[in-house]
């Protein structure tokens, strides 16, 4: 229980700050005036101010905050601080900038934590084993055996489970030479057979069929960690950072569509067990999940909902198409109506999860 406390302080607190402090860093960069930045919510343990801002540690770990000075009125201008750094008296373009950069810091730190699992764990790479072969498939037919490596097809050679599949959906049916190794005793034995994939449906990882070319076999699940310089785990980070923020985005889109159940959706008790859960298997598996988390969280706030950050660029965007800015009293409504929705949305997701737990 303690670990899984000390795990969801150290990782929602983390992603939360990190993201305020995309915020606080780009309103200092454009001149904005911020009159506090504080690590956690509620009563102020310790603060210190250095220069304008008051710095604080506040009782409540769970994230953070940036008071920008001017947010919500111009009139409202701390002492100390000029209207030159209000924030709601600057142009368009720069609030825009300032509010992006929270959701933009999360996907930042998803890369640097992807790209630091890479370079000191190495990259997971799926291997092109076989686990197991489907009756009357034509990788049965050809001879292919559970625990048979696949080498490579057509003289390419494979180093992925990923490649493997690749190349079987890139010969639309058409005949394909296997070279695979295969344990006999205490013999690996080199062999080739030829097969051709058949069209037939399979389920996505959202549950929907969709028509693909197959050989019949599916993967032993054996992964091997490929060693990154540091260049090549940042572009490895790039590119893990990218699929799962592509996988985020048609997870909200399947969820609109309702093809993933509304019930599937899950609030904090669900991250918190998450956390726990990956917390007691080690390091590298509670940073992979922070920085998938982490992606949820910057998507999630680009949302265009008043009350999240997506809401305010929207505002934004408008002021700058149309060069004037949204009607106050507008915005207010609006922001009602998406704070209304945030937490019936929140109340919904703890409902979910108290009942995964009664249903356990």
């Amino acid at each position: 229980m303690l670990i899984t406390i000390v795990s969801v302080v150290l990782v929602l607190g983390g992603l939360i700050f990190f993201h305020e402090l995309g915020h606080f860093s780009v309103a200092r960069l454009f001149g904005m005036g911020v009159s506090t930045f504080s690590l956690g919510f509620g009563p102020k343990l310790w603060k210190r101010t250095w220069g304008k801002t008051e710095y604080a540690l506040s009782l409540v770990p769970l994230g953070g905050y940036v008071a920008l000075v001017g947010e919500n009125d111009e009139s409202e201008i701390p002492e100390g601080f000029t209207e030159a750094e209000c924030f709601s008296l600057r142009p368009a373009w720069q609030r825009f900038c300032v509010v992006l950069a929270g959701p933009l810091a999360n996907l930042l730190l998803a890369w640097l934590l992807y790209t630091g699992l890479a370079l000191f764990w190495g990259t997971p790479v799926l291997l092109p084993e076989v686990g197991g072969v489907q009756q009357n498939s034509p990788a049965e037919k050809a001879g292919l055996l559970q625990g048979d490596r696949i080498l490579s097809i057509n003289g390419k050679p494979l180093a992925s489970w990923e490649e493997m599949s690749q190349a079987v959906s890139a010969s639309n049916g058409s005949p394909m030479d296997f070279e695979i190794t295969r344990k006999e005793g205490e013999r690996l034995t080199t062999l080739h057979v030829t097969l051709a994939a058949e069209r037939s449906t399979r389920k996505t990882i959202f549950g929907e069929e969709e028509v693909a070319w197959l050989v019949g076999v599916r993967s032993s699940g054996h992964v091997e960690a490929r060693q990154e310089t540091l260049i090549s785990a940042c572009v490895s980070g790039i590119d893990q950072t990218w699929k799962m923020i592509a996988l985020t985005c048609q997870g909200f889109a399947k969820l609109v569509e309702r093809v993933v159940p509304a019930d599937q959706v899950g609030g904090p008790i669900m991250i918190a067990q998450l956390v726990g859960e990956q917390a007691k298997q080690g390091l590298a598996g509670l940073l992979a999940l922070t920085a998938l988390i982490s992606i949820n969280l910057g998507i999630l706030n680009l949302l265009p909902i008043p009350v999240l950050d997506g809401g305010t660029i929207l505002f934004c965007l408008c002021e700058m198409l149309f060069r004037r800015p949204i009607n106050k009293k507008f915005q207010e409504y609006a922001m009602r109506v998406g704070l209304t929705l945030l937490v019936a949305l929140m109340i919904f997701a703890t409902f979910n999860d108290v009942m995964r737990i009664i249903k356990a």
